[in-house]
């Protein structure tokens, strides 16, 4: 197994991390071996093969059909690279970037096992703060008057 070149892998990683804007599972899975392995900070046991692949990608993908991914850099890994990226991902009215690096092995062209490392807190409290914005006063209201329900029902 050879490891990528810097070079080879910027080439690659400028072919692949494109697809994964733009909500096409199937494009993106087009990368991948078919008995390959994936995991990410949601799924950290992972998913393997390409067809559990496809079926999380599918939700993924159309929850973020407008995030880009950048190649920053790669350190050569034996049967592939480590890839250092950068993620700006549209929440709402922002745009909350993360920093990370997974690792992606490769079979021939394809990749065969791709592990995703970062830290997911600012990304999911963006996501948390944009929900309860876009949800309004109403619901907050809602969720208080529930509440007061609930603490007289208990007092009774």
């Amino acid at each position: 197994m050879r490891s990528m070149t810097p070079d080879e892998a910027r080439r690659f990683a400028a072919r692949w991390l494109p697809a994964w804007t733009g909500n096409d599972p199937r494009k993106l899975a087009s990368f991948y071996t078919d008995d390959l392995f994936y995991s990410d900070p949601t799924i950290p046991d992972g998913v393997a093969g390409k067809e559990a692949f496809i079926r999380y990608l599918s939700k993924l993908l159309a929850n973020n059909p407008d995030w880009a991914w950048t190649h920053e850099s790669a350190i050569p890994l034996e049967g592939g690279f480590l890839n250092k990226w950068k993620l700006d991902a549209p929440v709402g009215d922002r745009v909350v970037t993360c920093r990370g690096v997974c690792t992606v092995q490769m079979t021939g062209e394809l990749i065969h096992r791709n592990e995703v490392y970062f830290d997911t807190l600012r990304l999911i409290a963006a996501i948390g703060d944009w929900n309860v914005r876009k949800s309004g006063p109403t619901r907050a209201s809602d969720h208080s008057s529930r509440s007061r329900r609930r603490e007289r029902n208990r007092d009774d």
